[in-house]
């Protein structure tokens, strides 16, 4: 997992580098916003700077031309006053401002406004020089003053760089999680198909491709294993056949022999009955262990379902099925000539394992009925009886139980047989789904879905 450690490392280091370069930005537009403001209200413009040029160049006859033109080009008037509050001049004093205070007078503009004008003292040997700035230009405090143009810039900025940096964290998590989700989805999926016992195929490059290469690794050994798997239950299951036919032909003459007790004929049929159960039981579990470890060959061929469920019913009853069951087939006319994709072989043993299960959980008998219905999309084929049924109770016990090729605990009651198991990996070989439905004491219902072959004939 070094590899997987290095590639996070890398994503948080390009984070960090990211979020250091979104604080120079940051300052960057600090100082872009604020300078012109700045440089107004400390540079040579401020009211410290025009009350020091003023107050050196200034006189009780009045300003030279130079310092009125300064004055006048950033809007500011001026008057200087005598010790006793009088004017010795003034320069584009408004209507408004007096020009005659006293001492009381000078203590409250000194530090504050002037009919509404932000106004600057100056202290000189012949009287205190005035400069009035433009009203709302100046926010003054008791101690600082702060421009008016910077106090409303600042929500503005404030506002401006809280939402570009939400931006730039939102794009930065979004495109990295978008980078991380690419790089490790493949990985994931081949997980998820490992997880399933399936083998599965990574080609990743970069910080990822040693992660890679033990899934790689793991897929080989699951597929060596599930082959040997596979091998050794189809071979098990060809040695049994010859033992399992000598004892099906030995006990089918001895029941067939008429000098024979009854007795013995009747034990001999038993046996002969139960090789048969072991002979279609191993090659249920070869059929199984082919398709769970994806080895069996589909033989695909289209076929016309409806001619498929007739022929084996007219076999089933061909072959001498009991008089207790009655066994009807309901074909829709949209279905009559639907075509399926299929291999008839399987399509045939599956719908079989399910007319044999109604068959062994009824033993009084019942009817049994196979439906053919097509919606246009989809050919559902259903196997019906009208038995004994399922509780809820069982069906959901068949939903949740592992078959015994699955499950890891040998207690016999903790699994199923292969019967549905092979109903179901045949279906879905094909594409397919199943369902099962059943109230007790009232039948049990197995639909098969399959997606429907646009062809017709």
């Amino acid at each position: 997992m070094k590899s997987f450690g290095t590639y996070i490392s890398k994503h948080l280091a390009s984070f960090a580098v990211f979020l250091l370069i979104l604080v120079i930005v940051n300052i960057i537009l600090f100082g872009m916003t604020f300078y012109h403001t700045v440089s107004e209200d400390y540079g040579e413009s401020s009211p410290r700077a025009m009350l020091e040029m003023t107050s050196t160049a200034a006189t009780t006859e009045g300003l030279p031309d130079n310092a009125v033109q300064k004055l006048r080009q950033y809007n500011i008037w001026a008057m200087y006053l005598t010790p006793t509050g009088k004017c010795f001049w003034t320069l584009d004093l408004p209507e408004e401002v007096p020009q005659n205070y006293n001492i009381q007078d000078v203590a409250l503009f000194s530090k504050g406004y002037l009919e509404d004008y932000p106004v600057f003292v100056w202290n000189t040997d012949e009287g205190l020089l005035v400069l009035g700035y433009p009203k709302n230009s100046y926010m003054k405090l008791t101690s600082n003053y702060y421009s008016i143009e910077a106090i409303q810039k600042i929500p503005l900025y404030v506002i401006g760089m809280v939402g570009m940096d939400a931006l730039c964290l939102f794009l930065a998590y979004y495109f990295s999680k978008r980078r991380i989700i690419q790089n490790t989805e493949p990985i994931v999926d081949a997980i998820e198909t490992l997880a399933d016992g399936k083998p599965a195929s990574l080609h990743v490059e970069g910080e990822l491709s040693e992660i890679a290469g033990s899934v790689n690794k793991a897929s080989q050994i699951i597929s060596r294993q599930n082959e040997a798997r596979a091998n050794w239950i189809s071979g098990v299951s060809h040695d049994i056949r010859t033992p399992l036919s000598m004892i099906m032909g030995y006990a089918g003459r001895i029941a067939a022999n008429e000098a024979t007790s009854d007795t013995v004929r009747e034990q001999a049929e038993i046996v002969r009955k139960q090789s048969v159960k072991i002979k279609e039981l191993v090659q249920d579990l070869n059929l199984v262990s082919q398709l769970e470890y994806e080895m069996q060959p589909l033989h695909k061929e289209k076929i016309r379902l409806s001619k498929l469920i007739r022929s084996y019913v007219a076999e089933l009853l061909n072959s001498g099925l009991s008089d207790a069951y009655t066994i009807e087939i309901d074909v829709a006319p949209e279905a009559e000539n639907a075509m399926l994709e299929c291999d008839a072989r399987l399509i045939s043993r599956a719908v079989n394992n399910l007319v044999q299960n109604s068959i062994k959980h009824n033993p009084q008998g019942c009817k049994i009925q196979l439906s053919l219905k097509s919606t246009g999309e989809a050919l559902s084929l259903i196997v019906a009886d009208n038995g004994v049924g399922l509780t809820p109770e069982k069906l959901q016990e068949l939903e949740e139980k592992p078959h015994y090729m699955e499950s890891t605990d040998e207690r016999l009651d903790l699994r199923h047989g292969l019967g549905l198991l092979l109903v179901r990996q045949i279906v879905e070989a094909h594409g397919g789904s199943m369902r099962m439905d059943s109230i007790s004491n009232q039948g049990c219902q197995t639909t098969l879905s399959f997606r429907v072959s646009p062809t017709r004939g």
